[in-house]
């Protein structure tokens, strides 16, 4: 059983230690994107080391699922993998990683099913908040609501048809190009699907709290989707413009003083704005993005080699 208990402990290590060395790194506060598309190859790494362990032991198991498997490899390739020699605790294994992999179902099942029920109730809260007044058209593709209130905010409404919600106040607080920075950086979110990320990512971090690597995912995603969109704005409109349209945005609630707030993290997302760290060389960022492609490469690698070594 070389093969299946060589991919988890690929799975382990890099579930343990893939959230040490990511956060210890300085890079991913210059490269937030960067940042984003390793964490998920680290994640879709450790889930492929699961789903080929789980079928590799049930193909050494049940006669019923290695002929399906290997329905179209020559006998050779079967032979390689010594599916026979697995022993009576293949069925276990693989029992227990289909339970995982069922579990996971589940929880991104509930995940999105709590997601269309809190988008509706909020759709639902801003049809009374701001009701259409009598005779008013609607216009297909509508996605602005102002939204009478006395606290400054804005946020896109996600789902089929997005909506930006913006507050009263924040429209008399934000300036100029500090709106249109605010307007870019939610944009930014929607274009680039950042709630597909939070959503997969909290299901992962709520389905198995236990793994370091989904609990430090999750956490991450919600960090680096702000960075990456704050990079949007300030792109358009500039580095200082950006901030102080964060500034007035939040000002309000105390996120800049002594004591902590659950948005804590807006301070240094303003000091990164304003004191900016170069970005990577071009050739680096290429180097990083082909490196991280390869690490869900590695458990193919391991998976498929005994069956590509018989064909040679």
């Amino acid at each position: 059983m070389t093969v299946p208990f060589v991919l988890l402990i690929l799975g382990a290590l890099a579930a343990a230690m893939a959230p040490r060395l990511l956060s210890r790194a300085k890079w991913p506060e210059r490269e937030p994107v960067l940042a984003l598309w390793v964490w998920q190859c680290v994640v879709a790494a450790v889930l492929l080391c699961c789903v080929l362990a789980m079928a590799l032991s049930a193909s050494a198991a049940w006669a019923a699922v290695r002929g399906n498997l290997f329905a179209f490899a020559p006998s050779g390739v079967v032979d390689a993998y010594a599916l026979s020699e697995y022993g009576r605790w293949a069925g276990t294994i693989a029992v227990l990683l289909a339970l995982g992999g069922v579990w996971t179902a589940a929880m991104l099942t509930r995940e999105v099913r709590g997601t269309r029920s809190r988008r509706k109730q909020r759709r639902a809260e801003l049809r009374v908040r701001a009701p259409r007044l009598p005779g008013e058209t609607v216009t297909p593709g509508e996605r602005l609501v102002v939204l009478e209130d006395a606290r400054s905010d804005a946020w896109w409404l996600s789902g089929a048809e997005p909506q930006l919600v913006i507050t009263t106040a924040a429209l008399r607080r934000l300036k100029g190009r500090q709106l249109d920075a605010v307007l870019a950086h939610e944009q930014g979110h929607v274009r680039a699907r950042h709630d597909v990320l939070l959503h997969c990512s909290g299901a992962l971090a709520g389905g198995f709290p236990q793994v370091p690597v989904f609990a430090a995912f999750r956490d991450q995603v919600h960090h680096l989707v702000e960075l990456a969109a704050d990079d949007t704005a300030s792109r358009r409109f500039g580095r200082l413009t950006t901030a102080l349209a964060l500034v007035e945005l939040n000002a309000e609630r105390g996120v800049f003083g002594p004591c902590p707030t659950p948005l804590a993290a807006l301070p240094g997302r303003v000091h990164r704005l304003l004191d900016p760290t170069p970005r990577l060389p071009l050739g680096q960022r290429v180097r990083m993005t082909a490196f991280a492609l390869l690490v869900p490469a590695v458990p193919l690698l391991i998976a498929f080699g005994p069956g590509l070594g018989a064909l040679t």
